[in-house]
């Protein structure tokens, strides 16, 4: 078992698409440490502001956007224009490729988390959760 968790921030049309399965990978800047069959959390920001759900990975990709782009363009679920514009400027593009999806029964709100949680932020993009963290957030 991992040491930590990735808990992931995503926007929520990009949640939806997910939960959905029209997205099948989730774009990233920077390559997160995260490896093949580990589970993800979803943190889906505002207005939703709640842990919604769990990710697990197939694996990551790492090459250049356009090449990134040839591989995975019909598991997208993005635009090429939304493509383009979020890799601008990176020499270098990560895809976390997902194996499956579950999205929890009731979201977990903020304000749950952080009864749970006090010190709890949601992430920007990303963080890492270590273990005693990650079981608090099983409420």
């Amino acid at each position: 078992m991992a040491d930590t968790t990735l808990l992931l921030s995503l926007r929520p049309e990009f949640a939806e698409l997910v939960f959905t399965g029209v997205k099948k990978v989730e774009f990233r800047r920077v390559r997160p440490r995260v490896q093949a069959n580990e589970w993800v959390l979803v943190y889906v920001s505002t207005p939703v502001q709640a842990l919604v759900g769990a990710i697990q990975v197939a694996n990551v990709i790492e090459c250049s956007p356009a090449s990134l782009w040839r591989k995975v363009r019909n598991d997208a679920g993005i635009s090429r224009r939304q493509f383009d514009e979020y890799y601008v400027g990176v020499p270098t593009a990560y895809a976390i490729v997902l194996s499956a999806v579950k999205r929890l029964p009731e979201p977990v709100t903020l304000s749950r988390l952080r009864q749970v949680w006090p010190d709890f932020h949601p992430p920007q993009c990303y963080r890492y959760l270590k273990q005693f963290q990650t079981s608090l957030i099983n409420c």
